[in-house]
């Protein structure tokens, strides 16, 4: 996985420093011998680098998405890593499919000791332009997705008698609100929910349940849709207080130490690694633009099917963000 251009720098600021280099490890090597990690959309971006330190550190590989040139290629990626590595194509809004992944876990490995929910769907509309159509492919792809997975980890688990961990990809905007994605705020707002309320309910039986916000990690698979609405807006890292973006490889750090042995006394957190971004804000409010100017619409005029308002119906298939829009 390639390293995006982190320098930020603004008036000889340092900002951040960079993390250790590709490769290293947050962990004593072995921390992850003999467990089975499952992740949802592990075949590109930010769930396969979570998936490639879990393997670094000794963990038998299950990546699950919806694209199965895409699963098959970060496979054999993985696998150079030195671990076992088995894909599974999933659709994780059916239940069925949900409980073949597991079967097939299972079946390779064992039962998968940590869960990472990464897999989601978004792209940005105004919300009166939204169709009933694209709100369901979100929310159920980002929320009910991620339920499903988690219902039938925890069933398992509970019914082995064995503790396990859950870590949930969430979003900034879960907090703020995310005016032009209306649909993908409000399903990782139930994502944050679920974590809080799994964590108290299945703690006793050893389950832990976290969440993990990424902030503005670049990264090879990111989608049109985000390239977008990145790049009209100058130096990525000088609008960060960090004066750098993070790497994904940073991101799959946070999930390796949630889930290992070193965090057990943490559940029901969820820990955002964005530098601060998501808290940044100015001393003097910058003048306000509709979500319909930044995107180029013209004025709404009402009716579904008006050639000024076009149908907002979702992409062909779910999209794994690249995180909460930066602002």
């Amino acid at each position: 996985m390639t390293d995006h251009d982190t320098r930020g720098g603004s008036g000889g600021l340092p900002g951040l420093p960079p993390p250790p280099p590709l490769g290293a490890t947050a962990l004593p090597p072995g921390t992850y011998d003999g467990t089975v990690v499952l992740v949802t959309g592990g075949g590109t971006g930010l769930g396969k680098a979570v998936a490639a330190e879990f393997a670094r550190l000794g963990a038998d590989l299950v990546i699950a998405s919806r694209n199965e040139d895409r699963l098959r290629a970060a496979r054999d990626e993985l696998a150079a890593l030195g671990g076992r590595v088995t894909a599974a194509v999933c659709d994780i809004r059916d239940a069925d499919r949900v409980a073949g992944v597991f079967d097939a876990a299972q079946e390779a490995y064992g039962l998968p000791g940590v869960l990472v929910n990464n897999a989601a769907a978004n792209f940005p509309v105004p919300a009166e332009d939204m169709s009933p159509r694209a709100w369901r492919a979100v929310v159920d792809t980002t929320l009910t997705g991620t339920f499903l997975m988690t219902r039938e980890f925890g069933r398992r688990h509970l019914a082995a008698g064995v503790p396990g961990s859950v870590i949930d990809i969430g979003a900034s905007y879960a907090w703020t609100g995310g005016p032009g994605f209306a649909h993908g705020a409000a399903a990782k707002a139930g994502v944050k929910s679920l974590v809080e309320t799994l964590a108290v309910e299945w703690g006793p039986y050893g389950i832990q349940v976290n969440g993990l916000v990424p902030g503005l990690m670049p990264h090879d698979d990111m989608t049109a849709d985000i390239r977008g609405n990145l790049d009209p807006a100058g130096p990525l890292a000088a609008r960060q207080p960090a004066l750098r973006v993070g790497l994904p490889r940073e991101l799959g750090w946070a999930a390796t130490f949630l889930a290992s042995p070193y965090a057990r006394f943490i559940t029901g957190h969820t820990l955002v690694v964005d530098g601060a971004n998501w808290q940044r804000r100015g001393l003097v409010g910058a003048p306000v633009v509709t979500v319909r100017e930044q995107m180029g619409r013209a004025a709404f005029e009402g009716g579904a099917t008006s050639p000024r308002t076009p149908r907002a119906d979702p992409p062909p298939s779910p999209r794994t963000p690249l995180g909460s829009p930066p602002t």
